[in-house]
């Protein structure tokens, strides 16, 4: 890129905990947020770890990367865009995993701090040390700075994870609140989280909802025919319905439900796929070998270019959310699902993320019942409509495929980032 466009309009920093070639959903995000910024003239440098969630080997092979200083740190290229990695891995060991955190913050700001020009840092959480870390350099560099609020912390930590040290809270509270009302601007990604963050602002105008997309050219509804899977593990069933979950298998999700809803269709044409990776595969799998259900199929990870095929595969997707989760985050598989033109089978309570997004579109079966018994009884009910209709799972899922293109395309939403961005540096 020439010298006259970096002047006129600028370099962007993006500071991400993921990015390509890790193979996640985050990264999937800013990956293309990044390709948005770099076609609309700005130089874009990235700032993230090694791939440590989904190691995607063929992507690391299209994209390696290079050692520097022994190892300190590495560099490789994203379609013409730099991109630094500092080492991280998934540690077991809660300490290893603490100093490789640390490890991460530290040398991403000496190396954050030596890039020249900078215009503009965009971090997402989490986590929420990074838009502390990305605040500091922006300032140093008098940079503007811009934060994501992909999830909320620390909230996340006090509901999900038990966190109880009130000088622990106190502390994360009020780094939450300087991030806040320090950076240039906010985003995040619906309104409950707005309403939830808002009072938290000592200026509301600098807080703003952008929504997170789907890669439309990519997730698409197609055809049996084009489904590109391994047959032994997905075999044609055309008399079974077919329900599946494809993402990380961890405690965000309600596994519960699933096997007591197995345990009663055991008799009728329905199985289940659970596709993917995560802390709660083992317990998952021990409760099905425990209660001998041969309704539920565990997949290994599944590289993202066959997640339409997967799609396609499945007559609907479940997505049951945990009531310490349902409200600290929106699952970002729902917009995949629906570009690909499929209905869904949703639990989680009222007035979270979740359900304010899909109660008034027709796209999913949405039980909001705490009770466990009466939520899976509803959701067996909604799989014996399943079962019997056909015709209203093509429609519902035509109506997702609608909604998508009109407002959740890569193309119309990281449009509002790269005009908050221009407004900004304007």
């Amino acid at each position: 890129m020439n010298s006259t466009l970096n002047q006129s309009k600028g370099k962007i920093l993006i500071h991400s905990l993921v990015f390509s070639p890790d193979g996640v959903s985050t990264a999937y995000l800013y990956n293309d947020i990044a390709l948005r910024l770099k076609a609309s003239g700005y130089e874009v440098v990235v700032l993230t770890t090694t791939p440590h969630y989904n190691i995607v080997e063929e992507d690391v092979a299209k994209q390696p990367l290079k050692s520097k200083l022994l190892g300190l740190y590495y560099k490789s290229n994203f379609n013409g865009i730099e991109v630094i990695h500092i080492p991280q891995k998934k540690f077991k060991s809660t300490l290893l995993r603490l100093i490789g955190f640390v490890y991460w913050h530290l040398i991403s700001f000496f190396i954050g701090f030596s890039i020249r020009n900078v215009s503009l840092i965009l971090s997402p959480s989490p986590p929420l040390t990074i838009g502390l870390v990305s605040l500091i350099l922006a300032k140093m560099k008098g940079a503007k700075v811009v934060y994501n609020v992909q999830e909320i912390y620390p909230d996340f930590l006090i509901n999900v994870g038990g966190l109880k040290s009130k000088p622990a809270i106190f502390f994360l509270k009020l780094m939450e609140r300087t991030i806040y009302n320090f950076s240039d601007k906010v985003t995040t990604i619906d309104q409950f989280f707005y309403e939830t963050i808002i009072p938290r602002f000592k200026r509301e105008k600098d807080l703003h909802i952008i929504p997170n997309f789907v890669d439309t050219d990519l997730f698409r509804p197609i055809s049996d025919d084009e489904i590109t899977l391994d047959r032994i593990i997905f075999p044609l069933k055309p008399n079974v319905l077919k329900l599946m979950y494809a993402g990380n298998i961890g405690l965000a999700q309600d596994w519960l439900p699933l096997i007591d809803i197995a345990k009663q269709l055991v008799e009728k044409p329905v199985e289940f796929w659970v596709v993917g990776e995560g802390v709660m595969k083992d317990k998952l799998i021990d409760l099905i070998t425990k209660e001998g259900l041969n309704n539920i199929h565990i997949v290994p990870y599944q590289n993202r270019k066959h997640m339409p095929s997967l799609i396609a595969y499945a007559d609907v997707h479940f997505i049951f959310m945990t009531p310490e989760m349902d409200t600290q985050g929106f699952p970002s598989k729902v917009y995949s699902i629906m570009a690909c033109g499929k209905p869904m089978l949703i639990i989680t309570r009222n007035q979270t993320p979740l359900h304010n997004f899909l109660k008034d579109i027709d796209v999913a079966f949405l039980i909001t019942e705490s009770n466990h018994q009466v939520k899976c009884k509803q959701a067996i009910n909604s799989i014996d409509l399943a079962l019997s209709d056909k015709n209203k799972l093509k429609l519902m899922g035509d109506s997702g495929t609608g909604l998508i293109l009109e407002k959740y395309s890569k193309k119309a939403v990281t449009g509002k980032y790269a005009d908050l961005i221009r407004l900004l540096l304007n």
